[in-house]
């Protein structure tokens, strides 16, 4: 509660009630949770360093929590954040929270690698039973300045058992 001092009034009472807001509690619970959002917004972000080739389809929509199959130029297959050898790849994905081999699959692989390696992961994952996958590109137009490049995804048909 807030007081006036000098006010106006002369009700006999020398501390009066100041009938206003004070927002300073409110801001400073802002600004706290502005901070954690600052912290914690980059470690969200899958960030392997891979050079993707660039697309000019039109993006999907991406899912809350995307799962992405990373393949790297070292031909090092990555779930997430965390290198796994191909022949795990399936157990991998099979033992993550969502059981579900329905969701789509994001299939990442830097411009470097083999068209028969990306072939070889994608077979890998048909036999484990996910058949929706997403080869992820870079938007804009081949040979386009990079200024003008940003993250994409590009659906495939289903594949077929």
């Amino acid at each position: 509660m807030a007081i006036a001092l000098g006010g106006d009034e002369d009700d006999g009472d020398e501390f009066g009630e100041a009938h206003e807001i004070n927002v300073t509690p409110f801001i400073d619970v802002m600004l706290v949770l502005l901070i954690i959002f600052m912290i914690a917004a980059p470690l969200s972000t899958v960030d392997l360093p891979i050079d993707l080739p660039s697309s000019s389809a039109v993006p999907q929509k991406k899912p809350d929590k995307p799962t992405y199959v990373t393949i790297r130029a070292d031909l090092a297959v990555a779930v997430g954040e965390a290198q796994v050898k191909r022949i795990d790849l399936a157990k991998v994905l099979d033992a993550q929270g969502d059981p579900n081999k329905e969701r789509r699959i994001f299939l990442r692989a830097d411009r470097a690698v083999p068209y028969g390696e990306l072939m070889d992961v994608l077979e890998i994952l048909r036999t484990g039973g996910y058949l929706k996958v997403a080869l992820v590109a870079l938007e804009g137009l081949p040979g386009g300045s990079a200024g003008e490049v940003r993250g994409g995804t590009q659906a495939l048909p289903p594949l077929k058992p």
